[in-house]
């Protein structure tokens, strides 16, 4: 049984990126034509073709494409061994990029940064703000080592994705955003906003993700919210609703560092509205010690949560 190399897997991962082999050797640091002959050689070795060549680029086979899945779990299994021995040596030291979404940037980033400076202050780290799908689609490329990203119960499910782990680490709970006049009416200790009794206001959406979850929190309550406004800013969105403009929902992680001034009221919704703060890694990449210590210094950070 032929062996296969890891360079091969790194090389088919970047053609299906880049779509072209000069543009993976032009990534990957190499020449064009040094890539072409390990693509060949490969070829001919294993007896499949891995790669269909055209004028306008490059596209991986089936089999280039079942090689090319593998790559993520063979680095991160490459990587863990580098860091296990480098554990057993007594060297501290690693890296992990972390990607996450806007309202958890200054939440939940802030402690988790901390708190891995404090660990592991060998380990470098960095961090880049992504919508969760955006920030998933990093980890399946091997750009970021530990996504922080939400999900709704309400929204249609995608499915597991076998080549991550997702591990939920607490909730996030919404509130309905409205003019103090407003929700002056029947206001009470306690109280859950009825969204149905706003269903001919104007609403303030946000990003694809929150706006479908605000159509989908809607249409539970049995109408279509008029979007005339959309903005994932939430400072803005307080803005626009303390100006009357409209009404919103927003999640208490971005009402945490937003100022509400006098005119605006937050009015918790039903808690089955709340979305999921999840973490998501490559399937495999919590072995590596670095990415351990990452992952626990995310769940020492969920109290803020609820």
């Amino acid at each position: 049984m032929e062996t296969i190399d890891p360079q091969l897997l790194r090389v088919l991962l970047a053609v299906r990126d880049a779509g072209s082999i000069s543009r993976a050797a032009a990534t990957l640091g190499y020449s064009q034509p040094a890539v072409s002959q390990l693509l060949v050689r490969a070829e001919q070795r294993l007896g499949h073709d891995l790669v269909l060549r055209g004028g306008r680029g490059a596209t991986l086979t089936e089999s280039g494409r079942v090689l090319a899945d593998h790559a993520l779990h063979v680095e991160a299994a490459l990587a863990a061994a580098r860091e296990d021995l480098d554990a057993v040596g007594g060297l501290a030291r690693g890296r992990v990029r972390f990607a996450g979404f806007p309202s958890a940037s200054s939440t939940l980033v802030p402690p988790v940064l901390a708190a891995m400076a404090a660990s592991s202050p060998g380990v470098a780290t960095s961090y880049v703000e992504a919508e969760p799908p955006e920030a998933i689609e990093l980890v399946r490329r091997g750009e970021v080592d530990v996504a922080l990203t939400f999900s709704h119960a309400l929204q249609d499910d995608p499915g597991a994705d076998p080549t991550l782990t997702t591990e939920g680490i607490g909730r996030d709970p919404l509130a309905l955003v409205t003019p103090t006049v407003v929700a002056a009416d029947g206001d009470r200790a306690g109280a859950v906003a009825d969204l149905s009794a706003f269903r001919d206001a104007r609403w303030i959406g946000g990003c694809p993700r929150c706006r479908g979850h605000l159509l989908a929190s809607c249409a539970a309550s049995g109408f279509t919210p008029d979007i005339v406004l959309e903005t994932d800013n939430a400072a803005a969105v307080v803005g626009l609703v303390a100006a009357g403009l409209g009404v919103a929902l927003l999640p208490r992680l971005a009402l945490t560092t937003t100022v509400v001034p006098p005119g605006v009221h937050a009015t918790p919704v039903g808690d089955e509205l709340a979305r999921r703060v999840e973490v998501v890694v490559a399937r495999g990449a919590d072995r590596v010690p670095s990415v351990r210590a990452a992952l626990d210094a995310v769940r020492g950070a969920a109290h803020l949560l609820g």
